[in-house]
């Protein structure tokens, strides 16, 4: 296996252990300020990862790019590969208000948009990636 490939599965596969653990947070309801916290900490660990498994995935297709998490969202997106980029792109925006959000303030603001759009985006990644690496099996 070459070494592209073997890296963006590698990450894919931590991207499906990361995944199946944010949504066991997200269909948690009422969440206490420690369970806020670790669906924080879940997700902004998610959403790095999101884009970092779709960075070694395009460069796995050959693609020549200067990587930045949103460019990637984007190039992925004008390739045809997705078409939620823009969902992605906000839960990168997201992930940085609440990375420093001290005050816990933010969270309510963003727990919806986490729930109804960013998520749902994140899910439909993952069901991607375990396609995409089940064609290359």
């Amino acid at each position: 296996m070459a070494k592209k490939e073997f890296r963006w599965k590698q990450r894919s596969e931590n991207y499906e252990k990361a995944f199946l653990r944010l949504k066991e947070a997200i269909e948690m309801d009422d969440l206490n300020e420690l369970e806020r916290n670790g669906l924080i900490q879940r997700f902004e660990f998610k959403i790095d990862l999101a884009w970092k498994v779709m960075k070694d995935f395009l460069e796995y297709k050959g693609f020549d790019f200067k990587p930045s998490p949103k460019d990637t969202f984007r190039l992925a997106q004008q390739s045809e590969f997705i078409d939620y980029a823009q969902e992605l792109i906000d839960g990168l925006d997201m992930r940085n208000e609440l990375s420093h959000d001290y005050s816990g303030d933010k969270f309510e603001s963003c727990e919806k948009q986490l729930r109804k759009e960013t998520f749902p985006a994140l899910q439909k990644l993952y069901q991607f990636y375990v396609a995409e690496a089940k064609k290359s099996v």
